[in-house]
């Protein structure tokens, strides 16, 4: 099966210390890069606000205007920074990374795309919901994924699998890669 690893927005703004970390942050890095060390076709993506924003997201501006103006913030991680000449990195300004619609033509040249990065409850949740309504099958990885609290991945979790296994599958990082080489 030919995979495509999608990694959603491993941004500063998301680690350790900073206004919006994700927990298990750690864990979920030294997973996407064992998969990225598998050879696996990846493809990254980074979330820019909105510079027209339209309704909620007006909102959202607003409220969130300092982290969005911080560049740092927006950056990709370091540790991912060298993938970049490698991997092809989308912008979006909306949750779902298929909004992008390079990305989107990108995937539909996969058998699977593969799911990891943050935020749990928003961008990669998202995601996932239109790879279902497109029609792309999945492979959800909880432990390559962080969200805002270890309730919201859980619960993240659960309503992706609610999905299997006609739209896709959950599995470890583990049982992923184990399974890609057995």
């Amino acid at each position: 099966m030919k995979d495509l690893l999608l990694v959603v927005d491993m941004q500063n703004v998301y680690g350790k210390g900073m206004v919006w970390e994700c927990s298990n942050m750690e864990r979920t890095k030294g997973n996407i890069h064992a998969l990225l060390s598998s050879g696996m076709d990846a493809a990254f993506t980074l979330f820019d606000p909105p510079s027209d924003p339209v309704g909620a997201w007006n909102e959202y501006c607003r409220v969130n205007k300092d982290v969005n103006e911080d560049s740092y913030a927006g950056a990709m991680m370091d540790e991912f920074m060298a993938y970049a000449d490698d991997f092809p990195v989308f912008h979006k300004s909306t949750y779902s990374s298929l909004s992008v619609s390079a990305l989107l033509s990108l995937a539909k040249g996969y058998d699977r795309v593969v799911v990891t990065g943050v935020v749990a409850e928003c961008c990669v949740l998202s995601t996932v919901m239109s790879l279902i309504d497109l029609g792309i099958p999945f492979v959800y990885l909880p432990d390559a994924v962080s969200g805002l609290s270890d309730k919201s991945e859980a619960e993240t979790a659960a309503i992706v699998s609610y999905m299997e296994p006609v739209h896709g599958v959950t599995m470890s990082t583990e049982e992923y890669l184990k399974g890609r080489t057995g």
